[in-house]
Formats: C-alpha cells, sequence, structure tokens
C-alpha cells in the first residue's frame, strides 16, 4: 500500500474516534490482535440513496469498534484521480438508542477534516452484517461515478500481522477500488400514511419544515435561489392555473430535493366541503404539475385558506393525499415587514413544526427578504431542515 492511502486509513481512524467520542483500548486477546475480516461488502444505489452491505467474517459490536481499537469504514474516492474524499465509518449508537450510526469525514490530502453523524437508516440482519442507506448529499457526493472501498482497521497498538514479517493493521475488500456509475434519481411520486390531517411532525427530532403557499409565482425563482444558496429544502403548495407559467421551476424543485404539494386547480369552489367539487379541484392541480415534472404525482395537500371539513379529508386520502396544515405562521400574506416575519417565525420555531409562508399570490419580497435571516437563526439553535414528507417519514416513489 502506497504513503498516501496509508494517510487516508491514519484519516479514517481519526474520523470515527471523533464520533464515537471514545478513546481507542489495545485489545489483548489473541482473537482480537487482528483487524475484523471482511467477507463481502457492496455499495449500490436505490433510489435515491446509496446502501452500503458488509458482512464480516465474525460476530461484531458497532459499540465496540472504539473501545478495541477499531474501525469499519467505507473509503469514497473519485474516479479520476484515486484520491480519496471521504471516510463514512461505523459508530455505535447515540445514548439510550439501539440503532448504529454513520460518521462522515471529508478527506482531504492533509488529512479528514472534522467528522459528524449523518442521517441514516442501519439495520443488521445477523450479528456479522449490516446494511446502511443515507443520502449522497449527506456525504458530500452529487450523482456521479465515484469508486468504493470497505476498511477494517485494529490500531497499531494492539495489531499483530495476519502475516509472519508482515504488520499490516488494516484490511480491503476489495482489493483495488470499485466503479459505481450514480445516476440522478427521478422522483415519480411520494405514499401516505398515518392520519389524514397533519399540523406538526414528530417532536423528539430536531427538525423544522418550511413550507410556501401559492405558487408559483414571479418571486419563486428568487426563493429557490436563497434555499439553494443555503443548501435548504422546502415545500411548495402550488395553484395548478399558475404552473402553465411558471411550471418550469418544478423540475428545479425536485433536482434540488424540494418537495411539491398540491393547492386546489384556482383556489376557488367549495373545496372545504369534499365530494366531487373538491375533487375536481385537487385533480386538475395534480395533473399541471405531473405535466411540469415530467410525471411526478403529489401526495400532499393543502386547502385554501386552510379550510377543512372531515368529507373534504375523506376526499384527499381517496386520491393519495394527506392534508397538511401548519404549527406556526407568520401571516407574512398581510405584509406586516421582513423584521415581524423573521421574529414571528423565531418566536414559534420548535421541534417538529411546520411553517407556512407565501412565495406566490402577491408582492412576498418581505418574506423572500425574511428568509435568509430565518435560516440562519433555525440554524443556530441547531435546527435540521427537511422537507414534510421527511418530517412524516412518507418515502418517495423513483423511475
Amino acid at each position: 500500500m502506497d504513503r498516501r492511502r496509508v494517510g487516508i486509513v491514519l484519516a479514517a481512524l481519526a474520523a470515527v474516534a471523533l464520533a464515537a467520542g471514545a478513546p481507542s483500548a489495545p485489545a489483548t486477546s489473541a482473537g482480537s490482535r487482528l483487524p475484523l475480516l471482511i467477507a463481502s461488502a457492496g455499495l449500490s444505489q436505490r433510489g435515491a440513496q446509496l446502501v452500503w452491505r458488509v458482512s464480516l467474517g465474525q460476530p461484531f459490536s458497532p459499540g465496540a469498534l472504539a473501545r478495541d481499537g477499531r474501525t469499519l469504514c467505507l473509503l469514497i474516492e473519485r474516479p479520476r484521480d484515486g484520491a480519496v474524499s471521504a471516510s463514512v465509518c461505523l459508530t455505535g449508537p447515540a445514548r439510550g438508542a439501539r440503532a448504529p450510526r454513520l460518521a462522515y469525514a471529508r478527506v482531504s490530502a492533509s488529512g479528514a477534516g472534522p467528522s459528524r453523524i449523518i442521517p441514516a437508516q442501519v439495520s443488521r440482519s445477523s450479528s456479522r452484517e449490516l446494511t446502511a442507506a443515507f443520502l449522497p448529499g449527506d456525504v458530500g457526493l452529487r450523482y456521479a461515478p465515484l469508486r468504493w472501498q470497505v476498511i477494517s482497521t485494529l490500531s497499531v497498538h494492539a495489531c499483530a500481522s495476519p502475516r509472519p514479517g508482515e504488520r499490516r493493521c488494516f484490511l480491503l475488500y476489495p482489493s483495488a477500488p470499485r466503479l459505481l456509475a450514480l445516476h440522478a434519481p427521478a422522483p415519480a411520486g411520494c405514499r401516505v400514511s398515518g392520519p389524514l390531517w397533519v399540523f406538526h411532525g414528530p417532536t423528539d427530532r430536531r427538525e423544522i419544515a418550511l413550507t410556501f403557499d401559492d405558487g408559483p409565482w414571479s418571486d419563486t425563482a428568487a426563493f429557490l435561489n436563497v434555499l439553494e444558496r443555503e443548501h435548504v429544502v422546502a415545500t411548495f403548495f402550488q395553484i395548478g392555473e399558475q404552473i402553465a407559467r411558471y411550471g418550469a421551476l418544478d423540475r428545479r424543485m425536485l433536482a434540488d430535493g424540494d418537495m411539491i404539494g398540491d393547492h386546489t386547480w384556482n383556489y376557488g369552489g367549495n373545496v372545504a366541503a369534499g365530494g366531487v367539487d373538491a375533487a375536481v379541484q385537487i385533480k386538475e392541480a395534480a395533473a399541471a404539475i405531473r405535466k411540469a415534472t415530467g410525471g411526478f404525482q403529489p401526495c400532499l395537500f393543502r386547502a385554501p385558506g386552510g379550510n377543512v371539513t372531515p368529507s373534504l379529508l375523506r376526499t384527499a386520502r381517496s386520491l393519495g393525499f394527506s392534508t397538511i396544515q401548519w404549527d406556526v405562521d407568520p401571516r407574512d400574506w398581510t405584509r406586516p415587514g421582513a423584521a415581524a416575519i423573521y421574529e414571528r417565525v423565531i418566536a414559534g420555531a420548535r421541534d417538529g413544526a411546520i411553517v407556512i409562508q407565501h412565495d406566490g399570490g402577491g408582492d412576498r419580497s418581505q418574506t423572500l427578504a425574511a428568509l435568509p435571516r430565518e435560516i440562519e437563526a433555525l440554524r443556530r439553535q441547531g435546527y435540521r431542515f427537511v422537507t414534510v414528507t421527511q418530517m412524516l417519514g412518507y418515502p418517495l416513489v423513483y423511475r
């Protein structure tokens, strides 16, 4: 192994040690003086996610890796020059939890940067196996080709050579980096479950969902500019008859990871009563969204003015929608000034909050001016920005 890759091994060790929050301790038993044997491993794309599967030659505990001076990491390399750009390392569960976690660190020629825990679904089918799914964006990747290897290491202070005369405290699988050609996923829709009417998300996670109503509109592109610059996702509830004029933005929203919801065809009629009239309004708006996006079927519905009856809730669900309300309303449509909008959003923010604002239906320059300050303040308070579908756990369907 060349010196460059030896340096990457050390970087991976440092990254996982920081994430685990525990110092490594020398292993003592003879069987623990070798790196964990990797029997098989794979990296694949499933919809929008990367799926890392690894099987070891012996049982292992993710929570004991750092204690025993071990790491088990996925190394990600750039195809053009073979340089390692990231490490994704397995670490133990958070206090009071059971599921293992993944720690990501950006890697450069000078070593690994600070590590952080990323959102991931980690499961185990046996004591020797592990499967983890996560978004490429959470580990600094785009949907572009990459090379990967899995590395198992053991602290040099505890390590014995696998072969006489060779001090080899790490194992790689496969022996040479393997190419994976990622493709940009095309979302085709989402699936709902649970309550018909939703005001907020789970209150046990530091998440918040920004939502915008009454677009697409002349100001919508400027809202997307802010969200893209700040790497924030949001949910847009759209009026169908406006999509023909501004609907080119819908593909941009989906490409950014934003979510699109149904806000009726023209905000007219007796939608609140449910039944046939409401179904027509909802279906025509959904058809306009499908046409603008090349096939995306929304699953989120927001009633005009938030006016809802049990009949409307049943109608929406019969068409495959959950009806989404909100629990933070700065009343930005009254144009109280950017400072007032900002203060009302921050004052109302709470874990699992759904914030309603407007990108359409009039001059939204005050809302737009408040948005960067809102994002900055909420980030300082530790909030993670999610779409409504992410917050509620509604799975996306891809084609």
